[in-house]
């Protein structure tokens, strides 16, 4: 089967496209013929390994993980003998990173629990497109910012992977949604349902009113301050991704400006389960959520892809198909 290696830190042109022996299910393990898988932004982190922190997790010489990828969809090709959620012939998806990554490669090995069935009205794309930004969104709407209906939610980054699914989901939740992004995704925001757009290009982001509940800084480069003053009182800022320097804000500001403030300035781990698999796989097929995507890169070509990523101004997510 074709795969993609990575054998040592670097760029996206150490990547290696390359044959492999078609993996074998073991009795508690799914053998799915992968048909699209997407990219997210801890790719490029266990591509560079940078931050050097991320080490310790990807391996602190050379990748861990040979062949990367998280984020998949695909067709059952075959089922270990004790597998009893899936059968030969179902199209499901889901995220691999707590299972050894492993998505740009035609099959797949994964156990039973990182993956749920695809709804049959939703692309392979677009369910690629889903699991970890989704949940992301998700977990950090839902489990860190305990969000309620009526609720005034701020989404700084909101037209990226995981911005485009938080304005959804947010709204899903019967929010009040503010968005913020560049002048050429803004009417991407209209059509995802935000009450309120932002060009950060252009016109002064509301920042020095108590207004929001909660906010996600999804991306930018925005200093903590600016945040806490937008927030209410008991409000929550989540730190989600952007600049280091705002995340190290975070960590070592945040547990001051919660206590002195009242305003709970925390940041997000993500970490995919099936339970949140599920959630987001009801929302796709109620049609709260419909993926954005912005480009998409054969097997081949997934250089060219790491690279667009690279440059921070994807409209939603990036797909590789097979």
């Amino acid at each position: 089967m074709k795969a993609i290696i990575s054998q040592k830190y670097g760029t996206p042109d150490d990547l290696i496209l390359t044959n492999l022996e078609k993996p074998v299910p073991t009795s508690k393990q799914v053998l799915v013929k992968v048909h699209a898988a997407s990219l997210n932004y801890s790719n490029l982190v266990l591509l560079s390994g940078k931050p050097f922190l991320a080490r310790f997790a990807f391996g602190l010489r050379k990748p861990k993980y040979s062949v990367p990828g998280s984020d998949m969809a695909g067709t059952v090709e075959k089922v270990g003998d004790d597998v009893t959620l899936f059968q030969p012939g179902d199209d499901v998806f889901g995220d691999l990173s707590i299972f050894g990554w492993g998505a740009f490669s035609e099959y797949v090995c994964v156990p039973e629990d990182a993956l749920v069935l695809k709804p049959s009205t939703v692309t392979f794309e677009e369910a690629a497109a889903t699991p970890m930004a989704g949940a992301t969104a998700l977990q950090a709407l839902r489990n860190k910012g305990t969000i309620q209906k009526g609720q005034r939610i701020l989404i700084y980054g909101a037209s990226g992977g995981v911005g485009t699914f938080a304005v959804q989901i947010a709204k899903a939740f019967g929010a009040e949604v503010t968005g913020v992004c560049s002048t050429r995704n803004m009417e991407i925001l209209k059509t995802l349902g935000a009450d309120y757009c932002f060009d950060y290009q252009k016109e002064e982001i509301p920042f020095k009113e108590a207004y929001y509940d909660l906010i996600l800084g999804v991306n930018g480069s925005n200093s903590i301050s600016d945040y806490k003053h937008a927030l209410k009182k008991n409000g929550t800022f989540i730190h989600v991704g952007g600049a280091q320097s705002q995340l190290f804000q975070t960590m070592l500001n945040g547990p001051f400006a919660s206590f002195m403030d009242k305003k709970n300035i925390t940041n997000l781990l993500h970490r995919t389960n099936h339970d949140d698999l599920l959630f987001l796989k009801d929302l796709l097929e109620n049609g709260d959520i419909k993926p954005v995507i912005d480009k998409t890169f054969s097997l081949d070509s997934i250089s060219d892809a790491y690279q667009y990523l690279e440059e921070g101004h994807a409209q939603g997510k990036i797909i590789i198909t097979f």
